[in-house]
């Protein structure tokens, strides 16, 4: 994992305080205060989430204060902490899910993160309902036409400098920046000014796992109780704003907020991953016998991006021996070959997938035919995402593969595949040790009514919502 925007952050002459104990509720209080939570979100008309480090290290990313955060490890000089996983393959909390839940069943309005590391977007918050306030590793900006560009690797740089890649929109292709603040950056209107808006509007900020210390973004929960509002803070450490929340409880976030999904009777869906390759084939003949072919499989973002989900790839041509097989270890993956143009014969790719991803490998099959064109296509995105999203989930596995479209001319063809690299389950006894089984007073009523129901009322938040 690449922690540069951590490092940056510890050049910091004043970080506020780190190294901060860690203060647990006791298992009788803190089932009482679950409960106290499960019923203000029921009540809650505009509830927003204030999200912090914390709800992040049960996904292998370090926070900044805890007992083995980074600002405290380094003010011990013990230099930065290691992840578990590559940052790119992290996966969404239980907490990131649940709230992912809240947003669908039209209770949770609107999500404000001062984490960087997209887990919110990837887990399935609307773009439209997030606030990044601090910017997020994985997305570049075009400063020119406003476009934004979600990757699947981290960006490889911060301070809104100028990335590698251009802006995709033929009428403009200015260079891109990546949206990660440094210290001397105000924080972006474009987050900051409808963060505010939601604190201002919601009767309920339920802030998760942060030490509510960084300056000005830790002034924005506040504006809620200027009109009445109620703060709530879940979070290990004492904050500065205590005295002024409503409730306080000192917990793990995924085990608290476990506790009152089961109040609430929601459940905490699945996080499935998807990724995407692209595979072209080009080719030109010689002397009308042989066809000269190379196999390119590279990133959807561009061909000098990186795939950092593939750690290698294996063409093979089962039905022909004269045919080697080929071993692609190196990025860019490409094979350059030579065959009879009058003899087709069918191509398996096998994709070896890289650490953190639920399944080792996955592999397709390509038939290939230099006498035969082929027709060009384009699925629904979301249609196929959706079948893919449904697979998984009912096998709970991963690997599963479909293409999306295929483009095809003369002397090439590209076609876009998606995969499924992970499944993550959120249930309490498996991914929370310990959570707290709260049962609601024989006098509390828990009852949450769902925005879309089925043709025949069945809930359907279960079901992903549209691809973008």
């Amino acid at each position: 994992m690449s922690l540069g925007y951590a490092e940056k952050l510890s050049y910091r002459a004043d970080v506020g305080t780190v190294g901060m104990s860690e203060i647990f509720d006791t298992p009788e209080v803190l089932q009482q205060k679950i409960e106290e939570l499960a019923i203000m979100i029921q009540k809650s008309k505009h509830l927003v989430a204030f999200t912090g480090a914390g709800i992040s290290t049960s996904c292998g990313i370090p926070d900044f204060r805890g007992p083995k955060g980074v600002w405290t490890l380094q003010r011990a000089g013990k230099g930065v902490p290691e992840a578990s996983l590559p940052f790119h393959r992290a996966m969404p909390s239980l907490t990131h899910m649940a709230l992912v839940e809240l947003e669908r069943a039209g209770i949770l309005k609107f999500v404000i993160s001062q984490n960087v590391d997209s887990l919110h977007l990837r887990s399935g918050i609307p773009r439209e309902k997030l606030a990044e306030l601090h910017g997020n590793c994985f997305r570049e900006l075009c400063p020119s036409c406003g476009t934004e560009y979600l990757r699947d690797f981290e960006v490889e740089t911060i301070g809104m400098k100028e990335t590698s890649r251009r802006c995709a929109d033929t009428k403009c292709g200015a260079k891109l920046k990546d949206t990660v603040l440094d210290w001397e950056d105000a924080l972006p209107p474009k987050e900051m000014n409808p963060a505010e808006k939601h604190c201002r509007t919601a009767d309920v900020v339920l802030c998760l796992g942060t030490s509510l210390q960084i300056t000005p973004a830790c002034n924005l929960p506040l504006k809620t109780i200027r009109n009445g509002g109620e703060i709530l803070i879940v979070n290990l450490q004492p904050t500065p704003k205590d005295k002024k929340a409503t409730l306080v409880i000192h917990g793990q976030v995924d085990k608290v907020i476990a506790g009152a999904m089961h109040l609430l009777n929601l459940w905490i869906p699945p996080y499935i991953r998807i990724d995407f390759v692209k595979l072209s084939l080009s080719h030109s003949p010689k002397k009308k016998t042989y066809v000269k072919w190379c196999l390119k499989i590279a990133s959807i973002h561009g061909q000098r991006a990186p795939l950092a989900f593939l750690k290698s790839a294996e063409v093979s041509f089962p039905e022909r021996p004269d045919l080697k097989t080929a071993f692609l270890q190196k990025q860019p993956f490409y094979l350059k070959r030579e065959t009879l143009r009058k003899r087709p014969f069918k191509m398996l790719l096998t994709f070896n997938f890289s650490d953190g991803c639920g399944c080792s490998c996955t592999t397709i099959e390509w038939p290939i035919n230099f006498q035969v064109t082929k027709d060009n296509f384009v699925r629904d995105k979301n249609e196929v995402l959706q079948e893919l999203w449904d697979a998984a989930h009912k096998e709970s596995d991963s690997g599963q593969h479909a293409v999306l479209e295929r483009n095809v001319n003369p002397r090439s063809e590209v076609a876009i595949y998606a995969f499924v690299t992970n499944i993550r389950r959120y249930s309490g006894s498996e991914e929370v040790n310990g959570v707290v089984e709260v049962a609601p007073s024989s006098n509390r009523n828990f009852v949450i009514k769902r925005c879309s129901e089925g043709v025949n009322g069945s809930q359907t938040s279960q079901k992903r919502p549209k691809w973008s």
